[in-house]
């Protein structure tokens, strides 16, 4: 059975100006498409097969990111159905000299898990193990 922490997946992307708006901060629909994408990663790690995203809920932009930092997002999968799968989303500004972050946006993604003919497969039980598990755990719970 998959770990909270093995599901965990991070990835960065530069804000260049393609990805700004017209206040050269990084443009909402890019953020968000970048969201669901490690969401979908972090949910295929832990289903062990492909995944379809059936929502994002709770988005939240908390703070622009500016053109040029650079958006570090990360996920992992918190809790899990019978074939459903919830994975927490965080967007931070990554400072590109320091590495020094602020949290920016944050929501939920959920995904169900589908063999190759299209149809739901179950996926695995989620197991907690660590303290640090237990906390990220808590944390999208909002406990």
């Amino acid at each position: 059975m998959p770990t909270l922490l093995e599901t965990k997946v991070e990835t960065r992307r530069y804000i260049f100006p393609g990805q700004s708006n017209a206040i050269e901060t990084a443009h909402g629909g890019d953020l968000l498409k970048w969201m669901e994408q490690v969401g979908a990663m972090s949910a295929m790690r832990f289903a062990g097969a492909d995944t379809v995203t059936v929502g994002v809920d709770d988005v939240q932009f908390y703070r622009p990111i500016p053109q040029g930092s650079i958006a570090l997002l990360d996920a992992y999968v918190y809790e899990a159905g019978e074939s459903s799968v919830t994975a927490q989303v965080r967007g931070y500004d990554e400072d590109r000299h320091t590495g020094e972050r602020e949290l920016a946006t944050e929501a939920v993604c959920i995904s169900v898990a589908v063999g190759d003919d299209g149809d739901t497969v179950t996926v695995p039980n989620l197991t907690v193990e660590t303290d640090e598990g237990e906390c990220l755990r808590a944390a999208a719970l909002g406990e």
